[in-house]
């Protein structure tokens, strides 16, 4: 290589390509590392949760509160109609926030 244009342009592609797989790696690490710490963050959760409704139960089971067989979150042998429960609780509050408004009229 006598021509010092032509060296320069192999040493620059030679660093551009040692930089593109160091910053490679480097990426591919810390992808690694994120999707580490994510996965242990949704474990920590699961077994917050677990314990969490673990020491519900018993609890429930000490104060002697009946309880469905599944438990507080699980699913219960009978049909719930959610939509329905929705709607008596919106009647519900609609019916509370009238009498909060009453209340504080007369209080006035």
């Amino acid at each position: 290589m006598n021509n010092p244009l032509v060296q320069a342009f192999f040493v620059g592609r030679a660093a551009a390509e040692i930089i593109n797989e160091h910053l490679e790696s480097a990426v591919t690490d810390a992808l690694s590392e994120l999707g580490k710490l994510d996965a242990e963050a949704r474990e920590r959760l699961h077994q917050f949760s677990v314990e969490v409704m673990e020491r519900a139960n018993r609890e429930a089971e000490a104060a002697g509160v009946r309880r469905d067989p599944a438990g507080f979150g699980g699913e219960s042998s009978q049909s719930v109609d959610l939509q329905a429960m929705i709607d008596e609780l919106r009647a519900e509050i609609a019916l509370l926030r009238t009498e909060l408004q009453r209340y504080r009229s007369n209080s006035v």
